[in-house]
């Protein structure tokens, strides 16, 4: 593993207030990033969940198109409990979840502590987003920033993408990767006339656990050329494995810092998520040049061991200040970490 050269929880669910007064925060993480120079932009996802309980009921909350929201409450007995985020029901076999997400605004001037939680809210709007919106990745394209998130709803886990120049008011593109597709990762400039990204199938029928694959487009908003690209090779990544922060240019190469999943059939919950890092051919990325052999983090503090979900790191923005990497991530589905790195140590850990 890499030394944390600096290591901290920023937030917490307790830090941001509920979007209605009927709901509670359970989750402030997987935040994506960017250095607008004056400030760092955290982009995060809040989970929330109904703060009501009935006995031998369980609450599934959705979102309704134009801001409103529902619960499902649904008998106990009529479920399977997959594990703390996710349901199955009984009759129909299909997937619930126990929460439903939206993304905040958080502005830092250094980075390492937040100055402002925003009041405008970027929450489900469409009816693939019923179930909430998750996980944005932010990458600048140009003079604006564009996310990719998650779109959940009953038709599955897409992929959306959006963008913005203030992080103030938003554009919805829509739809650029169907379901069931997570991870999706925008590389910040064309490589050969065209834009690249990472991205994540997820299908129902596992020939193979999920693997990182490469796609191609001319107008970041229709994607073709799909490539299988990287399945995971070390015991911490066979579970599954995905994108994490947008690639960044190193000498020689593009740097990609990803997730990895270990769990063995008979562990509890979801099991351990750590992170790694590959180097990309800057002209192929398709090519990897060398990895880390090892996870380069895993869950140590308490605030990664301990939480929604335990044991999880999970990488999703990192900004560059000078040699560091200052990579932020979600810990145990609950809270926003930072952590900081040697460049430098990273590059050399690659083989």
């Amino acid at each position: 593993m890499l030394e944390r050269l600096y290591c901290k929880c920023l937030l917490r669910p307790e830090d941001v207030a509920p979007s209605h007064d009927a709901l509670d925060v359970v989750g402030a993480f997987n935040p994506g990033a960017i250095d607008l120079g004056d400030e760092i932009v955290l982009l995060v996802r809040v989970a929330e969940r109904p703060k009501e309980k009935r006995d031998g009921f369980t609450a599934l909350p959705r979102w309704i198109p134009g801001g409103a929201f529902t619960i499902d409450w649904t008998p106990n007995d009529a479920l399977t409990f997959v594990d703390p985020r996710v349901v199955e029901v009984n009759a129909t076999g299909v997937t619930r979840l126990t929460f439903f997400s939206h993304l905040i605004v958080v502005r830092s001037k250094d980075g390492r502590s937040i100055d402002a939680i925003d009041q405008q809210r970027f929450t489900p709007e469409t009816h693939y987003e019923t179930y909430g919106v998750e996980d944005p990745r932010v990458t600048r394209i140009g003079g604006r920033c564009y996310f990719t998130y998650v779109a959940v709803s009953p038709h599955g886990a897409a992929t959306a993408l959006a963008s913005t120049q203030d992080f103030r008011t938003f554009e919805r593109h829509g739809i650029i990767f169907p379901a069931e597709n997570k991870d999706v990762l925008l590389f910040p400039e064309p490589i050969n006339g065209e834009y690249v990204a990472f991205h994540r199938p997820n299908p129902s029928t596992h020939f193979t656990p999920p693997e990182m694959w490469l796609a191609r487009s001319k107008d970041l908003i229709h994607w073709g050329r799909h490539e299988p690209f990287h399945g995971g090779k070390g015991q911490w990544e066979t579970g599954r494995i995905g994108g994490g922060a947008p690639p960044f240019k190193v000498e020689g190469g593009w740097c990609e810092i990803y997730h990895g999943n270990e769990k063995n059939p008979e562990d509890p919950g979801v099991g351990v998520y750590s992170a790694g890092a590959l180097l990309l051919d800057l002209q192929d990325p398709q090519q990897i040049r060398a990895r880390t052999s090892q996870p380069i983090m895993t869950p140590e503090a308490d605030f990664e061991q301990e939480g929604f979900v335990p044991n999880v790191v999970f990488p999703t923005g990192i900004v560059e200040r000078e040699n560091r990497l200052m990579v932020y991530y979600g810990a145990a589905d609950a809270h926003t970490g930072l952590v900081e790195f040697s460049r430098d140590q990273l590059l050399n850990a690659m083989h």
